[in-house]
């Protein structure tokens, strides 16, 4: 055996390629092995599979489970090819490889072997439960993930082609902003409905929109898995092109001054005596603070009606606008009637939130016309019962005052009030409110 070709070839080979032959073929041997150990262990290997494929019974066998013979001589093959070629390609230095004169047979059974080996291809890999059966199975799983990613691609360009591909729809309304950073386009009040447009952040950040500003674009409708129409194109911001506005100020940044202007309220040739009465007795300036305060069903609806007429008269450069807050709705109808005004209301059915949702977004749209330099007149109806409504929606914090009074509902009826004020710049913004007394409510006192 000394002399056989397959012994002469591995000694011709050094430790480390005998080495690599040995995990490639599967024989173990151990870490510290020497080179003849590792070679009479390959040799070995290769004598027991050729006894095994050589025996009659398992030549009589073979044709009926040709599985049994395959992981031995396929591990025969594997010694071969691993001897033959070795690791690398380039053999030792001085190692003469020549063929033996078994060589055309050891091809023909290597011939026959690779032909068996294909033929029973399924049964080994039932029979391997090894790395084969995890690759297939990587295999099986890629080709699902390419499957879902097809799909998923396909999906996308049939929505692409699903794009509508009309006329845009001319739009326009107040935005209300997000915490999230997109917005909607009010076009039915400051109250949320079907036909508003949807804002994307990007186009927020883009034009620098803030909550308040009236918009004026065109939009597409909605697609199908979508609620609101989507604007594309935006042609104006508070009446002005977009480009004109990039750096225009923010309100809580102007220098407030005080009130240096006076409001004539007084209507010439109208019998308007509570115009005439405040002119006289408490006199109201651009960008001051007022506040109507009387017991219930006392006429404080009717002296905003009446300063709402005079101003109107009086101050057509004048922008105001009237907020009615949990208001009857025959009153909000015949206020909105009677004036001229943008009239934004929240009608007394209407939950506490949705009173808090417009008083915000008034006050945000007074704001952004003081920005530009506009006088504007609010006229509130009334502050008591937003400040109510701002009770009622104000999320708990564990701090309770007199008769259910929640401390974080005081402070934004203050800032909403507290946002009168006369700017140096230019602009001014002037708040009058009623308020309620001797209601019997610890809340209209505070």
């Amino acid at each position: 055996m000394s002399d056989s070709p397959e012994r002469q070839l591995l000694e011709s080979k050094s430790r480390d390629e005998l080495v690599a032959i040995a995990n490639a073929t599967g024989v173990d041997i151990p870490a510290r092995a020497r080179k003849a150990a590792i070679v009479e262990a390959l040799l070995s290997t290769n004598g027991k599979a050729k006894n095994s494929a050589a025996s009659p019974s398992a030549s009589s066998k073979q044709p009926d489970s040709p599985r049994s013979n395959v992981p031995n001589q396929a591990k025969v093959r594997r010694v071969r090819i691993a001897a033959e070629e070795g690791v690398s390609d380039n053999p030792g230095p001085g190692v003469a490889v020549t063929d033996s004169p078994k060589s055309s047979d050891k091809r023909d059974r290597k011939k026959l072997q690779s032909d068996e080996t294909g033929e029973s291809k399924s049964d080994s890999a039932e029979a391997d439960s090894g790395s084969e059966d995890n690759k297939i199975e990587s295999g099986e799983f890629g080709q699902a993930d390419a499957g879902n990613r097809r799909r998923r691609r396909r999906g996308r360009e049939r929505e692409r082609d699903e794009q509508w591909q009309g006329e845009p729809v001319e739009c326009e309304g107040i935005l209300d902003l997000r915490d999230e950073g997109y917005g909607f386009m009010r076009t039915r009040g400051a109250l949320p409905s079907n036909d508003d447009v949807y804002v994307a952040a990007k186009q927020v950040r883009m034009h620098g929109l803030r909550k308040g500003d009236i918009l004026k674009g065109a939009s597409r409708p909605a697609a199908r898995n979508e609620k609101n129409p989507a604007l594309l194109r935006l042609d104006q911001i508070n009446g002005s092109a977009p480009e004109e506005l990039v750096e225009r100020p923010l309100f809580e940044e102007l220098t407030a001054v005080h009130p240096s202007q006076l409001l004539n309220l007084e209507v010439k040739g109208a019998k308007n005596v509570t115009a005439r009465l405040i002119d006289l007795v408490a006199p109201i300036g651009k960008g001051q603070r007022g506040l109507v305060i009387s017991p219930p069903d006392c006429g404080k609806t009717s002296t905003i009606k009446e300063l709402a007429i005079a101003i109107e008269a009086n101050h057509p450069e004048i922008c105001l606008v009237v907020l009615l807050i949990d208001e009857r709705p025959e009153e909000i109808t015949e206020i909105s009637n009677l004036l001229k005004a943008d009239v934004m209301a929240s009608a007394f059915d209407r939950p506490a939130e949705e009173h808090v949702q417009v008083a915000e977004l008034t006050l945000e749209r007074a704001k952004r016309m003081v920005e530009s330099g506009t006088d504007v007149v609010l006229l509130v109806d009334g502050l008591s019962r937003l400040a109510r409504a701002y009770n009622l929606s104000a999320p708990g914090n564990g701090r309770i005052l007199v008769e259910g009074v929640d401390a974080a509902a005081l402070y934004p009826p203050k800032r909403f009030f507290g946002a009168a004020r006369a700017l140096s710049e230019g602009g001014s913004l002037t708040i009058v409110a009623t308020v309620a007394k001797d209601t019997g409510w610890r809340l209209d006192e505070l």
